[in-house]
C-alpha cells in the first residue's frame, strides 16, 4: 500500500489501473482472506464492465486459489447483486469494480459474509502480513455461475410482482452500466416497455452526483424524441441510480432518497451529512441521523439506530444509492434486508410509487420542502490541495464567507462532520469535501431554489479554482 499509493477510499480500495499490478491486488485479496474471511471456505467474487476488471479480478482469483479456498465466479453483475447473493449463502464476497471513476482507475470492495466490510475491518486488512509468490499462478475467468443473477432478479420481481408496472414505457440509458442487462429483465418482468438508449462498448464514468453536461442535454433531447414514463441509469456498477421524469429531468439523489423511503413506509433514516435537509422538513419520519460520507459510515449508523427502535431503518446516500437496513413486508410479500447501496429498489419504487399515485415522475416530489441541491467537483485536484484550502477556511470565517457565497450573509453554522458544510444567514448552505476515491473537491450545494444551488456550486467551484491557482 505504502509503495503503490493504492489504499481504501470512501467504499473500497481504489486507484490508477497502471498501479493496480497482479502483486498488489494478491496481496490485498490474500489479506483480506486472512483477516475478515478467515472461518470461510467458499469465496464469492464478480466485477463491473471496465476493460481491467477481468484481468484485476483474475489476480484476486489466484490468491483465493492458493490459499485452498473455493470460489464462485458470478462473472459481470451490479454490485449489490454480489452482495446480496453473498448474505443469502453466507458467504465473504469480492467485487473489482471503480464504481463512478473514469475507466483508467478501478478498484476491489470486500464483503464479510454478514456484509459490507467496516473502517475497523479496513485496517484489519492493512495490518495483515501476507506472502507473494515470486510468479502469480493466474487462470482464464470460468465459465460464469448465474445464482447471483437470478437470485436478485427474483428479490425484486417477487416483492413487486409480475405486471406491476404494465403500461409503463422506461427508457433505460445503458452506455456502459453493469445492469444494463439486468435491469431491463427486471422491468420487463414487471410488465414496463423497455426502450434501450445510449449502449457503450467504451466505458462511460457516470456520476450520479455531478451529472455530465451531455447527459443532462442528451436525456431532454430523447424525452422529446421519445414519448417515456421515465428514463433510468445507474453508475459503473449499479449501486447509484440515476432517474429521470418524463421531460428527462434527472432527480437529485437525495430527493430519490426520501421518496423510496417514504414509499417503503420507512420509521428512521441514516444519511450522510451531505445531503439535502428536505429530509429532515417534510417530517415524515420519527428519526433522522446524519453521518460522514461513506456506506460504512452510514451503515453503521444504521446498526446503531436499528439497537434503539424495533421498527424499519434505511438509508441513502447524496448518490441516491439506498441501503435497506432490515426486512421489509408490504401487502404479504417480503423483502430482505440488503445494507449495501443499491440502484434498483429506489428505481422501482419510484417507478410503482408513480403508479399508485396516478401521477407523472415529475410529481412525486411537489410536496417536499422547497430545498434544492447542486454538486459538482473540481477534478485532478491533489487531494493534498484541497486539505489545506479547507483548513484556511475553517481559520478565517471572513474569507469563508467571500469564497464560498459572498451574498448569503454571515455564517450561521458550521459543520465539520466531513470536510467543510456551512449554512449562512439566507438559509444557503455549502459544504466542500475531498473525495475519497480521486484527485477531486467536491462543493455541495443547497438553496431554496434549484437556480441558486447551481449558482452557489458553480461560483464557489469557480473562487476555488482561481484560488487554487494563485496559491
Amino acid at each position: 500500500m505504502n509503495t503503490s499509493g493504492i489504499g481504501f477510499g470512501t467504499s473500497g480500495v481504489r486507484g490508477l489501473v497502471s498501479d493496480l499490478s497482479d502483486e498488489l491486488c494478491y496481496a490485498y485479496t490474500s489479506a483480506f482472506l486472512q483477516t475478515i474471511a478467515a472461518e470461510k471456505n467458499l469465496v464469492l467474487i464478480g466485477h463491473d464492465l471496465r476493460p481491467s476488471s477481468p484481468h484485476i479480478s483474475s489476480a484476486c482469483i489466484a490468491a483465493i486459489v492458493d490459499s485452498g479456498r473455493e470460489y464462485i465466479y458470478a462473472g459481470a453483475l451490479p454490485t449489490p447483486a454480489l452482495a446480496y447473493y453473498a448474505s443469502q449463502i453466507a458467504a465473504p464476497a469480492l467485487i473489482v469494480t471503480g464504481s463512478h471513476i473514469p475507466f483508467d482507475r478501478n478498484g476491489i470492495k470486500f464483503y464479510s459474509a454478514s456484509g459490507e466490510i467496516s473502517k475497523a475491518q479496513e485496517q484489519q486488512i492493512l495490518g495483515a502480513t501476507v506472502d507473494i509468490p515470486e510468479n502469480i499462478n493466474k487462470i482464464e475467468l470460468p465459465t460464469v455461475d448465474d445464482k447471483a443473477h437470478k437470485a436478485y432478479v427474483s428479490r425484486y420481481v417477487e416483492f413487486f410482482g409480475q405486471g406491476t408496472l404494465g403500461g409503463m414505457r422506461i427508457a433505460l440509458y445503458e452506455h456502459s452500466s453493469v445492469a444494463r442487462d439486468i435491469l431491463r429483465e427486471i422491468l420487463e418482468s414487471l410488465g414496463a416497455e423497455v426502450l434501450s438508449l445510449g449502449r457503450s462498448d467504451s466505458f462511460v464514468p457516470i456520476d450520479t452526483e455531478a451529472v455530465r453536461a451531455e447527459d443532462i442535454t442528451q436525456a431532454a433531447a430523447w424525452a422529446e424524441k421519445y414519448a417515456f414514463d421515465a428514463i433510468v441509469t445507474t453508475d459503473g456498477d449499479a449501486d447509484r441510480p440515476l432517474i429521470g421524469d418524463e421531460n428527462g429531468q434527472w432527480l437529485r439523489g437525495d430527493v430519490v432518497g426520501i421518496l423510496c423511503a417514504r414509499f417503503l413506509q420507512a420509521q428512521h433514516v441514516v444519511v450522510p451529512v451531505s445531503c439535502n435537509t428536505a429530509l429532515e422538513h417534510s417530517r415524515l419520519f420519527e428519526s433522522t441521523v446524519r453521518t460522514r460520507i461513506g456506506s460504512p459510515y452510514v451503515i453503521a449508523g444504521m446498526e446503531a439506530t436499528r439497537g434503539k427502535f424495533n421498527s424499519l431503518v434505511v438509508g441513502y446516500e447524496a448518490n441516491g444509492g439506498f441501503l435497506l437496513g432490515g426486512n421489509h413486508v408490504s401487502e404479504g410479500r417480503q423483502l430482505l434486508a440488503l445494507p449495501t447501496r443499491d440502484a434498483i429498489l429506489p428505481i422501482l419504487s419510484l417507478l410503482c410509487d408513480s403508479r399508485n399515485r396516478a401521477c407523472k415522475l415529475s410529481a412525486l416530489s411537489q410536496d417536499l420542502p422547497a430545498r434544492f441541491t447542486a454538486s459538482d467537483r473540481l477534478q485532478q485536484f491533489p487531494t493534498a490541495l484541497s486539505h489545506d484550502l479547507l483548513t484556511r477556511l475553517q481559520a478565517d470565517k471572513t474569507a469563508a464567507e467571500k469564497t464560498l457565497a459572498p451574498d448569503s450573509g454571515s455564517v450561521s453554522n458550521t459543520d465539520l462532520t466531513d470536510g467543510l458544510r456551512l449554512t449562512f444567514a439566507n438559509g444557503d448552505i455549502v459544504h466542500l469535501r475531498p473525495s475519497g476515491n480521486a484527485p477531486e473537491l467536491r462543493c455541495y450545494a443547497e438553496a431554496d431554489t434549484p437556480m441558486r444551488a447551481q449558482q452557489l456550486c458553480n461560483a464557489c467551484l469557480q473562487r476555488l479554482s482561481a484560488l487554487a491557482s494563485s496559491a
